[in-house]
């Protein structure tokens, strides 16, 4: 026995360096025989918990004398899976391995109970044990073809031949129940890289028996550069970082965080020094700086205000901000700006219109699976979208805009189906989105092609609202997290009474249908195949400007069903006979299906969408608020709390917790505001930090102590595209109108032009809502898209384009004009110039100090090439030196002769004063500053200011200048990535 003190680290008695257990509530008093025992035996408050756990099966099978019977489920199945025979490489495989099939991960028990003792099989005989495959085969490694897995005489060999001897059994009834997984240490610190740490894995049962189980878990690490696992469940630490080790073990998944904090103190206390750390009242910034301070990271300072406008605007708008805005914005000394600037775009239209295009990427708003769901075609997305936009718009709760959808009905209250055909005929014409966003519901979710089968509803609807992926559990038990094969069927059974699609209608609306489909055929038959010829032609009559039908939403309430019908397929009620005896039998319960992860059922004689409604909005529910709050916080970081933001599971956990299901519980608190959370992230110190690394978190890359830069999504882009390239009165048509921009056409990739960008750039297809359908990735097509596509020159060299406008405005004629009129009097262009460089020699002596000597050179070189270009027109210039003592002594222009430009070769007067006139509008120094603004909403430093314009200057005209320039800017990862 080895006497250990409270707090003292388990790694020593485990022979690793120092491990830190911050949670580990155990006296531990004694390690024998496999067994951890508490110094009082009081480590629980049940007598299951005070119950001393089982040894492990390797003490209790070492010699195979006990008597102890194996059980199939606790044993015989994680052993298999231990031993790789139910893995997907061997015969958990879909098609199995030599005629020998289990399910993947052993967890239909019945199924792999029965396909071991198949009649003539000889995988199990419980006559002559040793003559059973499963024993005789594992052991030679020549028959086997997954090879030797175990000794003869093993404690897996008598496991198993122990099992088989005692009659190789399966208890009937319901499997038995786990009610937890504990396994210790409940959290792994590192202290340096050679460090180790031995997990034990306790299960409880439901009966109260608890069993050491370490031995028969699977163990797998989700990140192997900081934390590597053998399959006996021992740790080694890796690289400075934290993940999460994961242990399975029958239904459950239990992930265990693993710290390596780049600290060389060795224990738990091994913080930042919280100077270090800006303080922070802030929800957010607390609980993501208490993470940081137990992995010793130090964050990144605050973001410039330039950055800050630009993330800030692309982040919540989907758009550019207007570069008087960024001059605003920057100018402002306000302590609250920020705060305020937030709340500016949050009010703003474009801020709805990009998330309704977001809520329509998660929901599915796919006008292809929709193309005959209504009579005329591509008018069901937009009627989707702005149904959407309009409710992000008010701000409506995000549990009310769900419900909008998952409770939708067709008809308005009180409205019959006539009405509703009316009102749907003046919904499907030009401008009729907006008449249909009143309406209280939106049905189309359900009416979609890929949306009919049970199975893809349920696959959707835990897409869309759940952020889960499970159709892994439409053919066997979830991998990685405890839903099975019957939770997904009972989950699906909960969709089936709910029909939509363009034929449907309710009982009391068939007569009104045939009615107008009677008229719409000119007979006053109605042959049943053709009705579907004739919904295909109802669009003519919107065209027309008449009602046509429309389908609409059902729900068929499911009706007991007599017991001889359900259990007896050859029985045939159309038998006088057996319907007399199935009047006689009793009838079973209705019909029902079961919420994923829940218990009770759902009987389907009603509507199952309330009750499904009510879950979803509980507090209690581990989803619903999670999965918005996750997907809304990927979109200020880039990555998730959970990542990726649809795929929620035991296996993959968050990323912080703690901050996950605060935000989940305010945001249920706030009355699932959506303004609230988009306003709670984006004050955060959290998210106004800097890309900038530091020594401590250059590598960090999901605990949120820098910004990470990521490419912005397909939509954003091509408007940033647009609106960078744009006049200033085209730009501000666009953000008012919105209509043009991409953030809201609130429709998937098509095949004109602008969806090319769209789709080269990764915009959701919206195939199956899954995240995925989107992405992020960078590509060869995207760099050639934005270098030489015809897009970008043509936005480029647009009449109301913004190097048009520049060309205007600094009295010279734009790219268009140019190609029919390249000329310019040698004197307008030496007197622009003169002008030119008394501001070069005005800023050059204002940069004296030995820090700007860079920034000097570069005036130096621009300031040479623009002389020498004057002495090609024979103009005289001044040294830089000489003029920059007195820029202003520069009064005139002259020819190298020393003649002033007077009226014997041209009106100099008049050319200096054309010169002079234009200039005011707007000089060189602005135009490049401009270009900086609306591309990269900040201002050029010095350097790039002087590069800049020595290449427009060096440039065959204006015009060619300024579109390489923007052209440059448009190209370059700061443009395209956030910062």
């Amino acid at each position: 026995m080895i006497r250990v003190s409270r707090w003292i680290s388990i790694a020593m008695l485990m022979t690793c360096s120092t491990l830190v257990l911050s949670e580990f509530a155990w006296n531990v008093a004694a390690i024998n025989a496999g067994e951890l025992k508490s110094a009082d035996g009081s480590a629980g408050t049940s007598e299951a918990d005070r119950a001393q756990p089982f040894a492990p099966l390797s003490d209790r099978f070492a010699d195979g004398s006990t008597e102890e019977i194996p059980d199939f489920q606790k044993h015989i199945t994680p052993l298999l899976g231990r031993l790789g025979c139910n893995g997907r490489a061997c015969h958990g495989s879909f098609q199995g391995r030599g005629g020998f099939a289990l399910s993947l991960f052993g967890y239909d028990f019945q199924a792999d109970h029965s396909a071991l003792m198949e009649e003539s099989s000889g995988r199990v005989d419980v006559d002559d044990p040793d003559e059973s495959l499963i024993l005789s085969k594992p052991l030679d490694a020549d028959s086997h073809e997954g090879g030797k897995r175990f000794d003869e005489g093993s404690w897996q060999h008598h496991v198993l031949r122990r099992w088989i001897e005692s009659g190789a059994t399966l208890d009937a009834g319901k499997p038995k129940a786990l009610d937890a997984l504990d396994v210790y240490p409940s959290e792994i610190i590192f202290a340096n890289s050679d460090g180790t740490a031995q997990l034990k894995v306790i299960a409880k049962w439901q009966d109260g028996t608890r069993e050491d189980v370490t031995e028969l878990c699977r163990f797998q690490t989700n990140d192997d550069s900081i934390a590597i696992i053998d399959e006996d469940g021992q740790v080694a630490a890796g690289m400075y970082g934290d993940t999460h080790v994961v242990v399975f073990y029958d239904n459950s998944v239990v992930p265990i965080p693993v710290l390596r904090p780049r600290s060389d103190h060795g224990s738990a206390t091994a913080y930042v020094d919280s100077t270090s750390i800006n303080s922070s009242d802030h929800m957010i910034d607390k609980l993501v700086d208490q993470k940081l301070r137990k992995l010793a990271i130090v964050p990144s300072g605050t973001c410039s205000d330039a950055d800050f406008i630009r993330r800030a605007s692309l982040d919540v708008c989907g758009t550019l901000p207007t570069t008087q805005r960024v001059r605003e914005f920057l100018n402002d000394s306000s302590p609250d700006k920020r705060e305020r600037l937030i709340d500016e775009l949050l009010d703003s239209p474009a801020y709805a219109a990009w998330w309704a295009t977001r809520l329509s990427d998660w929901t599915g708003n796919s006008e292809p699976q929709m193309r005959n769901l209504l009579p005329i075609p591509e008018v069901a997305s937009k009627l989707w979208y702005e149904w959407l936009r309009k409710r992000v718009a008010d701000n409506m709760p995000y549990d009310k805009i769900v419900e909008g959808i998952v409770m939708a009905s067709s008809r308005e209250p009180g409205e019959d189906y006539e009405t509703y055909c009316a009102n749907m005929s003046d919904a499907c014409r030009e401008g009729g989105e907006k008449q249909f966003a009143q309406r209280s519901s939106m049905p189309l979710y359900w009416g979609r092609q890929n949306f009919q089968k049970n199975e893809d509803r349920a696959i959707g609807f835990g897409y869309s609202f759940l952020g889960v992926r499970i159709e892994c559990a439409q053919c066997h038990k979830h991998p990685f997290d405890s839903w099975s094969k019957q939770d997904f069927d009972q989950f699906a059974k909960l969709f089936s009474p709910i029909r939509m699609n363009r034929g449907a209608v309710a009982p009391d609306s068939l007569a009104a249908r045939n009615k107008m489909l009677q008229k719409l055929s000119g007979s006053d038959s109605l042959e049943k195949k053709k009705i579907g010829m004739l919904l295909q032609g109802a669009g003519k009559l919107i065209k027309q400007g008449e009602v046509a039908p429309f389908g609409e939403l059902v729900v068929n309430e499911r009706k007991p069903i007599r017991a001889n019908v359900d259990n007896d397929p050859k029985s045939n009620t159309n038998n006088k006979k057996s319907k007399k005896q199935a009047k006689k039998r009793p009838q079973r319960r209705v019909p029902s299906g079961i919420i994923l992860g829940e218990e009770v059922g759902i009987t389907l004689d009603k509507d199952p969408r309330e009750e499904l409604m009510q879950w979803l909005r509980a507090e209690d529910n581990p989803y619903f608020a999670k999965a918005i709050v996750n997907r809304v916080w990927a979109n200020y970081f880039g990555i998730g709390i959970v990542n990726p933001v649809d795929d929620l599971n035991l296996a993959n956990p968050p990323s912080n917790a703690d901050l996950l299901n605060e935000l989940a519980e305010q945001f249920i608190e706030q009355d699932f505001d959506l303004k609230w959370l988009h306003r709670t992230i984006t004050t955060s110190q959290t998210y106004a930090r800097s890309s900038e690394p530091n020594e401590t978190n250059s590598s960090d890359q999901s605990n949120f102590s820098r910004h990470i830069p990521h490419r912005l999504p397909a939509e954003v882009l091509a408007d940033c595209v647009t609106l960078a390239t744009a006049s200033d009165s085209v730009g501000t048509q666009f953000r008012s109108e919105l209509k043009s921009l991409a953030i809201a056409n609130g429709k998937a990739q098509g095949r004109n032009r602008r969806d090319y960008a769209m789709q080269v750039f990764g915009q959701s297809t919206r195939a199956s809502n899954c995240d995925c359908d989107r992405s992020d990735s960078p590509s060869l097509l995207q760099s050639v898209y934005l270098r030489n596509d015809i897009d970008i020159h043509r936005g480029i060299s647009a009449t109301d384009g913004w190097v048009n406008q520049a060309c205007r405005d600094l009295g010279e004629a734009g790219p268009t004009a140019i190609a029919m009129n390249n000329v310019s009097t040698k004197v307008t262009q030496g007197e622009k110039s003169r002008v030119r460089m008394i501001e070069i020699a005005k800023r050059y002596a204002t940069l004296d100090k030995p820090a700007n000597q860079s920034a000097r050179k570069q005036m130096r070189r621009t300031y040479d090439k623009i002389a020498k270009r004057m002495m090609s027109f024979n103009f005289a210039a001044p040294k830089l030196d000489e003029l920059a003592k007195d820029p202003e002594s520069w009064t005139m222009l002259t020819t190298i002769a020393g003649t002033p430009v007077g009226p014997n070769s041209l009106d100099a007067t008049d050319e200096r004063e054309k010169a002079n006139e234009s200039a005011k509008v707007m000089s060189l120094d602005d135009i490049v500053d401009d270009a900086y603004l609306r591309s990269l909403s900040r201002f050029p430093d010095e350097e790039e200011r002087q590069i800049s314009i020595a290449f427009i200057e060096e440039s065959d005209s204006l015009a060619s200048g300024l579109s390489s320039l923007i052209w440059a800017l448009v190209n370059t990862k700061e443009f395209v990535l956030t910062h």
